[in-house]
């Protein structure tokens, strides 16, 4: 998933950041509110993580702007702010939650996860796909008690496309959201395509995977 940190505290913000490509996040900054607009404008986040006291202005001003530009993305307040006061503003305007400094980025990631969980009503550990079952929290995929190896960009991807279910996703979307790139023509999504079709492979080996579908000329989706 990708995740973009707007935060002025330069070092605070580099901790984030590596934590979170340590799990697997993709990660941009901004250390201002004009930076995060910018980034914001072209490109699409699932989490945007957001400090309230940027050099140029007030977080809080920037949240409805955000949300204009990624609708869908997830927002946390960083702040070291503790009135109830900015933590309803920020709640009002579409927060998702609300991080008071100092935290702990093992938090962080938690309520992270738990807001992924919400969003996309993940109930239980192991989730079915097709005769196969998927830990998101492990990171495994299970066929029975069998193990089956992937590699991070392709569970990344088959976990993307999972929580998407029934949603075509184009390879655009795919490449930006799980490699932080973007596919612009044929021979650029190459790469998708190679990892989807070694998802198959393996998976193939085990059970039909007809959940996977390709829909010519956009993308891929998981049907449930």
């Amino acid at each position: 998933m990708k995740v973009l940190i707007v935060e002025d505290e330069k070092t605070l913000a580099y901790e984030m950041e590596d934590f979170l490509k340590k799990a697997f996040y993709i990660c941009d900054l901004a250390h201002t509110i004009k930076d995060g607009l910018e980034k914001m404008e072209i490109n699409s986040y699932d989490f945007i993580l957001l400090d309230l006291g940027l050099p140029d202005g007030d977080g809080l001003t920037l949240l409805p702007k955000a949300k204009k530009y990624n609708p869908d993305a997830a927002y946390i307040i960083l702040t070291a702010r503790g009135n109830l006061e900015d933590r309803i503003a920020g709640l009002d305007l579409g927060a998702d939650d609300y991080l008071p400094k100092p935290f702990s980025l093992l938090e962080l990631q938690s309520r992270m996860q738990a807001i992924a969980r919400r969003k996309f009503n993940v109930k239980e550990e192991l989730l079915p796909l097709g005769d196969f079952q998927l830990d998101l929290q492990k990171r495994l995929l299970l066929f029975q008690e069998n193990q089956i190896e992937l590699s991070r960009k392709e569970f990344d991807l088959l976990s993307y496309l999972f929580l998407h279910n029934n949603r075509v996703l184009t390879r655009m979307q795919l490449s930006e959201h799980i490699w932080g790139t973007f596919a612009d023509d044929d021979y650029d999504s190459n790469y998708i395509d190679a990892h989807i079709k070694n998802i198959r492979k393996k998976l193939n080996a085990w059970a039909p995977t007809d959940f996977l579908e390709t829909v010519r000329g956009v993308g891929y989706r998981i049907k449930k």
